[in-house]
């Protein structure tokens, strides 16, 4: 069974911070080099809670594809490139994913493979990734601030968010965690979010979408000092026995 992990990193000094930027082209290579990683992403986040145009130096994700969960552990635990990451960020935090419904393309494939064995049906993760067409980029920005004043209005529902990018306004990841499936539709469907979708559909602000949902198959790690799904996923992973260090 195909496993999605994505794990963020959080750095605290100015050195790290620069480290973790060099990073961005220094450690491709190596992560092309991890046993079992499939299809797999560096990403910087925004500001906030991420979801702006504007870098947040001190947050940085790696999403990977691995055969299977054993795989998973094993490299995020032991391949030198995750290590050199966990030895410099000040915490970090992976969540484990099975795909239940993918649609559109990442650089022009399909990377996640839907898995019809797993039955967990709640949380559910949601992943959105699209590239932007030059001329639609402040069209789609101004969208921003609507949907994010409205988020706060989701604390009940919303687990976990945050906004990634592989290249700054024009390559925009969106990743979050939802109690029930329900109320992530309740949310996509209306709103500032169905407007913007709306948009998006009829002016054809993008060159490239995917639009994917996930079971959340456990976490390992802690964020903000805690586990954001620690009372709803087990922590089963062996990297949950390796101690965070500071940078």
């Amino acid at each position: 069974m195909q496993i999605v992990s994505l794990t963020f990193f959080r750095f605290g000094s100015p050195w790290t911070r620069f480290w973790a930027l060099s990073q961005m082209a220094w450690s491709r290579r190596a992560l092309n080099r991890v046993p079992g990683i499939g299809f797999h992403k560096m990403l910087g986040s925004g500001t906030g809670e991420g979801f702006t145009p504007y870098p947040n130096w001190s947050v940085y994700a790696i999403l990977a594809t691995w055969p299977d969960r054993e795989t998973a552990d094993q490299q995020l635990s032991h391949s030198p490139v995750f290590q050199r990451y966990r030895d410099r960020a000040v915490e970090s935090w992976t969540v484990f994913l099975t795909s239940r419904s993918v649609r559109g393309a990442w650089d022009g494939i399909s990377p996640f493979v839907l898995e019809e064995g797993d039955t967990r049906p709640e949380p559910i993760a949601v992943l959105t990734r699209a590239t932007l067409k030059v001329p639609t980029v402040l069209a789609f920005w101004k969208h921003v601030p609507g949907i994010e004043a409205v988020l706060p209005n989701e604390t009940e529902n919303l687990l976990f968010k945050i906004g990634l990018g592989e290249v700054p306004w024009f390559h925009q990841v969106t990743f979050s965690i939802w109690r029930t499936a329900a109320a992530m539709e309740a949310f996509a469907y209306s709103g500032p979010h169905q407007s913007a979708a709306k948009d998006a559909l009829a002016k054809g602000w993008f060159k490239e979408d995917l639009f994917a949902r996930f079971a959340v198959a456990g976490s390992s790690g802690g964020w903000e000092a805690s586990d954001p799904l620690a009372v709803i996923t087990p922590r089963s992973s062996k990297i949950d026995q390796m101690p965070e260090h500071a940078g």
